[in-house]
């Protein structure tokens, strides 16, 4: 039974359907029908009921699914074992974030497309949290401070973040001097989230309120910019608004604790060797250009004394 034929299988069976598990395995329909043709045919059942709706596992494809799932990876980690340098073969599907994916992470996929020819990488690009399993992603970029979940999460970076505001809206409303003030302004947010800053070493936690929210930093950026109010962003979003005077950074001694980009994968004992080589791939990226992070090799003023 081909190795290809049983990943296609698992593929259809935790997408529902065999057009969602074409996209992300980046075949044909065509291809993955003739697939799962030769699987049935060589185990002489049925495994996928197919329905108006996609395709729902019949109780042999229940039973199937999870040997199949292992012996595929029983198989990557035997390709490894054997072959733990050289070029990367086989498929990545990586999730990241679309405002700062595109720019600040899409490069280093396009290195690591360079360096391993044969590798195929597919990038998806949300500010959603994708279900990494249900969705068939090996991994996700993921950027902030990360929520308890039984991901595997490794840091790719440290990024530090900035309350800020235009002239305008400052001139007309004023800025806080401390989180307790928050509540009194037009706070821009992407849901109903909270705010930390850094008293000394204590962390104080506000509930900011505002009319105008966006699930994308970007669009946040560009409202705050246009003096809708103030919002609490990463430096690598605001630094170039910072630079031509669009956006000041305000309350700067009360800092928020530092975030980070992380790599997240689902939980196993030892991550595929091409989430490895991408991890080393970003963080060398990251390293070398600390200014696409709003970072000047300066160090960081604003703590309260």
């Amino acid at each position: 039974m081909d190795i290809e034929d049983l990943d296609t299988f698992v593929a259809v069976a935790d997408a529902g359907g065999i057009s969602t598990a074409a996209r992300r395995l980046g075949v044909s329909k065509s291809i993955v029908s003739r697939r799962l043709f030769r699987i049935e045919a060589e185990l002489g059942t049925q495994l996928l009921a197919r329905t108006t709706r996609g395709a729902a596992l019949t109780e042999a494809g229940l039973t199937f699914r999870d040997h199949a799932a292992r012996a595929s990876a029983e198989i990557d980690t035997a390709r490894e074992s054997i072959r733990p340098t050289g070029g990367l073969r086989g498929r990545l599907r990586v999730a990241m974030p679309l405002s700062i994916g595109p720019t600040h992470f899409a490069p280093a996929l396009a290195e690591m497309a360079h360096r391993h020819p044969h590798l195929h990488i597919q990038s998806c690009y949300s500010d959603r949290f994708v279900d990494l399993i249900a969705e068939g992603f090996d991994c996700a970029l993921r950027v902030g401070y990360l929520a308890d979940s039984n991901l595997i999460a490794k840091r790719i970076v440290t990024i530090h973040g900035t309350l800020v505001a235009s002239p305008d809206y400052i001139k007309t409303h004023g800025s806080p001097q401390t989180p307790d003030e928050i509540a009194a302004h037009e706070a821009l947010m992407q849901g109903t989230e909270a705010w930390q800053f850094l008293d000394g070493d204590a962390v104080v936690t506000v509930q900011p309120q505002g009319r105008f929210k966006a699930d994308n930093a970007l669009a946040l950026a560009a409202a705050s910019a246009a003096g809708l109010g103030i919002a609490f962003l990463p430096d690598c979003i605001t630094h170039g608004y910072v630079a031509s005077g669009a956006l000041v950074p305000i309350m700067t001694h009360y800092p928020p604790p530092p975030a980070g980009a992380f790599v997240v994968r689902p939980p196993g004992l030892h991550p595929a060797r091409k989430i490895r080589v991408l991890i080393d791939t970003l963080v060398d990226h990251c390293g070398r250009n600390p200014a696409i992070w709003g970072l000047t090799g300066q160090e960081r003023k604003g703590t309260k004394p």
